[in-house]
């Protein structure tokens, strides 16, 4: 197996990331999307475990998604939808590699980059072959409605020009575009197998939107891990692993 940089452009920005090659041709496709203001470091583990199991897999920074990240770094546009053109753009450059199948890809994504994923394969459909979701954030257009997304705080009425995480500035429409969505009519368009893994103590995702993702989709499996928080720890992580090789055995 080998460990390279790739780099794709998507409307004149450039997308960063690693890709995890074993040996073979026409090799099954995986993409790992990392969480809010997090980066491929956290989804590596992920892509290098996909490539021992025979995938040709690929984690990546999205624009403006990232607190310290290698793709851009201009948050004030970053939304769900910015994140969806950067995971398109990442699909297409796999596809378009001369030793990988683009008829079998699986989108993996993580908080976030669940959702994210989701809602590319809730427009792709048949195209992608399974779509695995750890903690997805699907609270966020609830949250947008709330007027609280993460630390931050803003009138749902009039949401201003700019949000602040900390020392982070978010662009108002980050809350703008999702806050007359419901996650079940954003995901449930897909029609494939879906695993989705949650821990039983995650304090930023309710159980709830578990339940409602597995209620909304008509193939799907859904593992609660017993003590898991909004970002699995080793232990909840070899758990959720072994959740995931049961799955794509089956699927």
């Amino acid at each position: 197996m080998t460990e390279e940089k790739f780099s794709c452009e998507r409307d004149g920005m450039t997308i960063r990331g690693l890709v995890f090659s074993p040996e073979g041709e026409n090799l099954p496709i995986a993409i790992i999307s990392h969480g809010f203001m997090a980066n491929y470091g956290t989804t590596k583990g992920y892509a290098r475990w996909f490539a021992e199991h025979g995938c040709m897999s690929f984690c990546f920074d999205f624009n403006g998604g990232c607190a310290f990240g290698h793709s851009g770094k201009d948050r004030t546009k970053m939304t769900l939808y910015t994140e969806v053109e950067d995971l398109r753009a990442v699909l297409a450059y796999a596809r378009g590699l001369k030793n990988t199948n683009p008829d079998d890809v699986t989108l993996m994504g993580c908080s976030q980059g669940g959702f994210v994923s989701a809602m590319l394969a809730a427009e792709l459909k048949d195209e992608i072959r399974r779509l695995i979701l750890f903690y997805p954030a699907l609270c966020i257009p609830d949250d947008a409605r709330a007027g609280r997304m993460m630390i931050m705080k803003f009138d749902p009425a009039s949401i201003p020009d700019t949000l602040s995480f900390g020392p982070i500035k978010l662009g108002g429409d980050y809350a703008r575009t999702v806050i007359d969505k419901h996650f079940e009519d954003m995901i449930s368009p897909y029609e494939g197998p879906v695993l989705i893994c949650w821990g039983t103590k995650d304090g930023i995702v309710a159980e709830k939107y578990m339940d409602g993702a597995l209620a909304a989709y008509k193939n799907a499996v859904l593992y609660k891990i017993p003590g898991g928080r909004h970002g699995f720890s080793k232990k909840t992580d070899k758990a959720a692993l072994g959740c995931l090789e049961e799955f794509i055995q089956k699927s």
